[in-house]
């Protein structure tokens, strides 16, 4: 094998990879935001549940998004977490589909044929000026590119009958019995987690039957080795994430490794299953009887083989489900026993909380965590509102000092929490996203930037009262009773944006209207407070550095709802429905 040969090998392995990558995100481009109104409906029981994922992966050919998807709905308390489990279930039976489209479409229709016309199409879609038929576009070359890769490997790989050397001691790893099952297994495990995809290890494993270089029951040893693989890819992704990304990594890892192991056990029985349901439905001969061999491509045994092997995995998911649907709720025991959360639960609140690794390969779907993210930090920054007011309610100069900590920490953490949201973006806003998106990802960069500045307001109030307390002046209690009036009226300002986020987020923001409002009657209580402010400064009835002080406040407060307001008007421009 020469060394052109090994490359032109590995180039047609990144353009099969390319290919699904570019399907799976123009599907996720031209359906995403139907398939979250599906995800978030069609869960109310965990057999609806097993019927969502196996459609949705279905469609997108990509469990990894999937799971990406649910993660988000349940950090957004949209799914609990069994509800999750039965969806991740079904995501593995849909990513079956892909192993059946190659067997078929790649091997016995032989797609690539069409597939160089075909990309004309997506060409002309691609260049066409509305956001939905530049997906469909994307979709059709990601589809092509990904059989003619798929073609280009078939082709660059070596034929072992012309090596005997070789093709010996491919077969010598064959003949160790059920170490060679083992054998199998974990070579199919590495290269899943080598190639991060379990649908171009699937391909390899067609290829390398079809061609005869290994006999069927150890291809089937590497499709189980494939859906280990798959899972610990996962966890890596989730090891960096919150609790319950990795809970819902977790629970497909028991999912997967608990169907390897009775599938392990059984595993001729279950190939004897495989081989009579695969002769009975196609006609062909059964590749799991004795002495079944694969010698020449294209032949009735090569076609029984590549069937057989996505049979097997088709059973193998569906099975596993079958058993394991009526156990999810000892399923999610079982990852919170594991997966413990964090034992400060205030310090919990303060860390991304529906941000987790590995979205970032669907980029489209990622966004929603985004904004779950951004929620999280609006409700975050309102709680400093609170101790605001407690800040300026208080007179014992201790307790001062440890409200004055808390605004100062929660500055920190609105510091924190904008620049990982940030980096968060920034990578998403790398990726391949529709013009939709893209308007999104930068109203969400305004917004961050404004609840920022809110956190710094709070920090700017604490200084003022400190600086107040050195110069030893104080609030009389008419004075404590506008300023909380006034934060009163900042509070409904934050109901308001909070809401209006809320209804940005399920895509039923109108109009802002109720903020425009809030910050008005901001505006109005501020003048006012001025206005008797500065009377009885001249009535010399209020010191006059006091009074500069009990201002300063009354203006951060009135700045706070210039913040609010700007966050509104930026959810307007680019999530109000048009």
């Amino acid at each position: 094998m020469g060394i052109f040969q090994i490359f032109t090998l590995l180039g047609a392995l990144g353009m099969f990879l390319y290919g699904m990558n570019l399907m799976s995100s123009g599907l996720q481009k031209a359906a995403g935001e139907r398939l979250r109104g599906f995800l978030s409906a069609m869960t109310s029981n965990p057999f609806k549940g097993v019927l969502t994922g196996l459609g949705i992966t279905s469609v997108i050919q990509s469990s990894s998004a999937t799971t990406v998807m649910v993660v988000s709905f349940v950090n957004a308390g949209l799914l609990t977490l069994a509800q999750a489990i039965g969806v991740i279930m079904g995501a593995n039976i849909g990513t079956t589909v892909t192993a059946w489209l190659v067997a078929w479409l790649g091997f016995k229709a032989d797609i690539s044929l069409l597939a160089v016309p075909f990309m004309l199409f997506g060409f002309l879609f691609s260049n066409s000026k509305k956001n939905q038929r530049q997906n469909i576009g994307e979709l059709i070359v990601g589809f092509c590119l990904l059989f003619l890769g798929l073609s280009f490997m078939k082709e660059s790989v070596p034929d072992l009958n012309e090596t005997p050397e070789v093709l010996a001691f491919v077969k010598a790893w064959s003949s160790y019995g059920f170490g060679s099952v083992l054998i199998f297994l974990a070579f199919g495990t590495v290269l899943t987690l080598v190639l991060q995809s379990s649908s171009a290890t699937m391909a390899i494993t067609l290829i390398m039957l079809s061609m005869g270089w290994i006999p069927f029951n150890m291809a089937c040893a590497m499709v189980l080795g494939e859906n280990i693989g798959t899972t610990i890819t996962a966890n890596i992704a989730a090891s960096v994430g919150n609790t319950q990304a990795k809970r819902a990594a977790m629970s497909h890892t028991i999912f997967n490794v608990f169907g390897v192991i009775w599938a392990l056990i059984l595993f001729k029985p279950f190939l004897g299953l495989v081989g009579v349901v695969t002769s009975t439905l196609f006609g062909l001969p059964n590749p799991a009887a004795e002495g079944f061999a694969v010698s020449v491509a294209n032949s009735p045994e090569s076609t029984a083989a590549l069937y057989g092997l996505s049979m097997l995995h088709t059973l193998f998911n569906t099975i596993n489900t079958f058993i394991l649907v009526w156990l999810i709720k000892y399923i999610e025991k079982a990852v919170v026993w594991i997966i413990k959360a964090p034992k400060n639960q205030e310090g919990e609140v303060f860390r991304l909380k529906y941000i987790s690794a590995g979205p970032l390969a669907t980029p489209e779907l990622a966004t929603e965590q985004a904004f779950d993210e951004i929620i999280h930090f609006a409700q975050i920054s309102q709680k400093g509102l609170e101790y605001a007011r407690e800040a300026i309610r208080e007179t014992d100069s201790d307790k001062f000092e440890e409200l004055r900590g808390k605004l100062v920490k929660y500055e920190e953490i609105s510091d924190r929490i904008e620049y990982e949201i940030a980096s968060f973006l920034n990578a998403v806003s790398a990726g391949d996203i529709s013009k939709d998106t893209s308007l999104k990802v930068k109203a969400m960069y305004k917004i961050i930037g404004e609840l920022e500045s809110l956190g710094d307001s709070g920090e700017s109030i604490s200084r003022i009262l400190s600086r107040r307390n050195i110069h030893n002046k104080s609030f009389d209690e008419e004075t404590v009773k506008k300023l909380d009036s006034m934060v009163d009226t900042v509070a409904d300002a934050y109901d308001v944006m909070i809401a209006n986020l809320m209804a940005a987020h399920k895509g039923q923001l109108v109009e802002i209207s109720n903020a425009y409002n809030a910050e008005e009657r901001i505006n109005n209580l501020r003048s006012d407070l001025r206005d008797s402010e500065i009377e009885a400064i001249e009535n010399n009835r209020k010191n006059y550095q006091t009074s500069v002080y009990y201002m300063d406040i009354v203006n951060a407060f009135e700045r706070m709802g210039d913040f609010l307001i700007n966050i509104s008007q930026d959810l307007e421009r680019a999530f109000a429905l048009k």
